[in-house]
C-alpha cells in the first residue's frame, strides 16, 4: 500500500464515490477501483459495502479513514516543508477563543522577533475542535483549556486560570458578593458553546453538585456575552483573564461562587508523532514564559 492508494481511498471517501473521485483526481475510474481493489486485497479486508449502486464504509474502512488521513496529511506536511527548505517555514498554531485574545497575540509578537524567517499561521476555535485538528496534522500545535482527550496527543501545561461568575452592576446579587450552584442555576445564563474549554468545565463542576444547566443563549464569542450581562439579560461564567479589563472598567461584577473552586489549566497540545522542529520547541518555550499583563 502507497501513498497514492491511501490519497485515491481518501478521495472515495470525500467524495461519495469512484465516478466522482475519478473527476477529483482526473484518474481514470478503473484506475480508482484498482487502487482500492489492491487495499482490499492485499489485507483481507472490505472497505466498502456497495448498496443501491452507493458505496457506505465498512468497519474496517473506517479505521482506515481516520488513519490515512493523518498520514497523508503528515506527507504533504513533509514534502511542503522540503520544498520550501532555505526559504521560509510556516507554523500552524490553533488557539481557543481565551487564550486567542489575551495570550496568542503577545506571543507570536515574540516568537517573530526571534523566527523573522517563519510565517505563523493561527486558528482560533473550541478546544474541541483544535484537538481534531491536531490529530489530522492540520495543525503543529495548539493552546486549549483544559485537558485533551484523546491518546496520541501529548499534553503540557504552561498557565492556570479560573472561571469567575459576573452579573450587571444592578443585579441584586451583585451587592453580595457571591452565589451558590443552586442560586446561579435558578438564573438566567449566558454561557460559552459545547465544546469549548471554558463551558466543558462548567458544566462537569456542576454535575459534580447534581445540578443541570440549561443557558438562554450559546455564543463563541465572550464579547456578545459581557455585553449580554452588561445588559441585564442574565448571568455569565467566563475565565477571570478574559474579563480582566471590563472587571476592573466597572462594566460588570465578579461574584464568588460558594463551596466550588473553577481552576482550569491552559495546555500545550500536539500529535504524539509529531516532530517538533526548533522552531516549535521556541514557540512552546514562550509560551511557557507567558505571564498576565
Amino acid at each position: 500500500m502507497t501513498i497514492r492508494h491511501l490519497k485515491v481511498f481518501l478521495a472515495v471517501c470525500d467524495q461519495g464515490g469512484v465516478t466522482a473521485a475519478s473527476r477529483k483526481l482526473f484518474i481514470s475510474q478503473p484506475s480508482i477501483s484498482a487502487a482500492i481493489t489492491d487495499i482490499e486485497t492485499e489485507y483481507g479486508v472490505k472497505l466498502f459495502d456497495r448498496i443501491s449502486r452507493k458505496l457506505y464504509l465498512t468497519e474496517a474502512g473506517t479505521h482506515l479513514q481516520e488513519q490515512a488521513r493523518y498520514l497523508v496529511s503528515l506527507f504533504d506536511s513533509i514534502e511542503s516543508d522540503l520544498i520550501s527548505s532555505g526559504t521560509r517555514g510556516i507554523l500552524r498554531v490553533g488557539s481557543s477563543v481565551t487564550i486567542g485574545n489575551r495570550f496568542l497575540p503577545s506571543v507570536v509578537i515574540r516568537f517573530r522577533e526571534a523566527h523573522p524567517q517563519i510565517e505563523v499561521k493561527a486558528a482560533i476555535n473550541s478546544s474541541e475542535q483544535l484537538e481534531r485538528r491536531v490529530l489530522e496534522n492540520e495543525l503543529d500545535l495548539a493552546l486549549i483549556e483544559g485537558i485533551a482527550h484523546h491518546p496520541k496527543i501529548v499534553s503540557s501545561v504552561f498557565l492556570q486560570d479560573e472561571l469567575v461568575v459576573v452579573c450587571a452592576n444592578d443585579d441584586p446579587l451583585a451587592q453580595s458578593g457571591a452565589v451558590t450552584p443552586g442560586e446561579l442555576a435558578a438564573r438566567d445564563l449566558i454561557l460559552r458553546e459545547k465544546g469549548s474549554g471554558t463551558r466543558e468545565l462548567f458544566d462537569r463542576t456542576m454535575a459534580l453538585q447534581q445540578i443541570s444547566v440549561e443557558p438562554i443563549w450559546e455564543s463563541i464569542s465572550t464579547q456578545a456575552i459581557v455585553r449580554a450581562v452588561q445588559a441585564g439579560l442574565g448571568l455569565s461564567v467566563l475565565p477571570y483573564w478574559l474579563v480582566q479589563e471590563e472587571l476592573s472598567a466597572g462594566a460588570v461584577t465578579m461574584l464568588r461562587l460558594s463551596g466550588v473552586e473553577l481552576k482550569r489549566n491552559y495546555t500545550i497540545v500536539y500529535h504524539a508523532d509529531k516532530f517538533l522542529t526548533e522552531p516549535m520547541r521556541d514557540f512552546i518555550a514562550l509560551c511557557r514564559e507567558i505571564r498576565a499583563n
